[in-house]
């Protein structure tokens, strides 16, 4: 079927998704959000499909939330970011990260927000040089969604883990492979083949064996992962009626420095 906000390619047994709002840098929206599920639990996990690459349209994988585009408001008129990402984005990740088949990320550009979130639901994440990793969600007075606290500590430990979350700072390329964010970091012309390469490979190998060590590693690694989203979600949203994130989001549309008074 045909989608807006992403793109589906299959050919053979390779599944490609290319996320595709490049004039907002691939930002989340409820649709975005909505049609990237619905890729992930419907294409993307037909059987004929055996690897899937994930990978951002135009010079960015994904720069999170569109606060341009604003959050559907609940019924006392503040935003209800619970009910978008428990409908639509949470489930995207969720699918992802559950499908009973590799999947790659190929990240182009920046992956910041919950388009960092996404990046690290993927089992294997290569990287062009010129791309780089952050959770800034603190910039804008929120905290990490899209299970980024579930994926970035087993990765980074503690130490980096917070620094990540609380400082909101770009992670580079290089220094997301040293720290364990990423797989592999390619020159950016060359991201795409080494990630064809790899999804061919994939494709032909064994899909028992992948479905079933992804389950053993999913239970071990991410066990509580459903009560993690869901804390994710409840914090999110109230952190969503504060004036810190009103003063965020709009400093950020305006583009000057966020005055937050703890409110």
């Amino acid at each position: 079927m045909p989608y807006e906000t992403v793109i589906w390619e299959q050919s053979g047994a390779v599944g490609r998704i290319t996320l595709d709002r490049p004039h907002t840098l691939n930002a989340w929206t409820a649709q975005f959000g909505s049609e990237l599920r619905q890729v992930v639990e419907g294409e993307a996990a037909d059987e004929s499909v055996r690897a899937v690459l994930v990978t951002g349209a135009g010079r960015a994988f994904s720069s999170g939330a569109d606060l341009k585009s604003g959050f559907e408001a609940a019924e006392d008129g503040l935003p209800d970011i619970r009910k978008v990402l428990h409908e639509h984005h949470h489930r995207a990740i969720t699918g992802v990260r559950r499908l009973p088949k590799p999947v790659i990320a190929a990240v182009n550009g920046p992956a910041v927000g919950i388009g960092c979130s996404l990046a690290l639901a993927c089992d294997l994440v290569m990287a062009a040089q010129s791309a780089y990793f952050g959770l800034a969600f603190v910039n804008i007075g929120l905290m990490p969604d899209g299970g980024s606290t579930a994926f970035v500590p087993p990765a980074v430990g503690k130490a980096r883990a917070f620094q990540m979350a609380l400082l909101g700072e770009r992670v580079p390329a290089a220094q997301a492979l040293e720290w364990g964010l990423v797989n592999w970091v390619h020159p950016d012309d060359r991201l795409m083949d080494e990630a064809e390469a790899l999804l061919e490979r994939l494709a032909a190998g064994p899909t028992r064996s992948y479905a079933s060590t992804k389950q053993a590693l999913n239970r071990f690694i991410y066990g509580d992962l459903d009560r993690q989203l869901d804390l994710e979600a409840e914090l999110q949203h109230e952190l969503g009626r504060t004036r810190d994130f009103i003063e965020g989001a709009s400093a950020f549309v305006e583009k000057r420095p966020p005055a937050f008074s703890g409110a």
